[in-house]
């Protein structure tokens, strides 16, 4: 049996989508996952990943979240460039 432990979650003001952080440790020891849950209405999208594609995946959304303009994002850093591949 695995023990689930809730990270974080909210809601997506367009589109009202749930999402869910949770991080997976199994019985039997081994590396720990993170599971991405997205509820929209009754259906479940759910991703369960390793640390290095969780990295990977929020290294590239803050980088393009960085570059967005707007009232929902004055607390983002700006840009110093063009995104790259890191």
């Amino acid at each position: 049996m695995a023990q689930i432990t809730r990270l974080d979650g909210f809601r997506v003001p367009l589109g009202g989508q749930e999402i869910e952080l949770q991080q997976i440790d199994y019985e039997g020891g081994g590396m720990s996952l993170m599971r991405i849950r997205i509820r929209e209405g009754s259906r479940f999208t759910v991703f369960d990943i390793d640390p290095s594609t969780a990295r990977q995946w929020a290294e590239a959304m803050a980088r393009w979240a960085a570059t967005q303009a707007g009232p929902g994002n004055a607390g983002l850093p700006a840009a110093d460039g063009p995104a790259g591949d890191a």
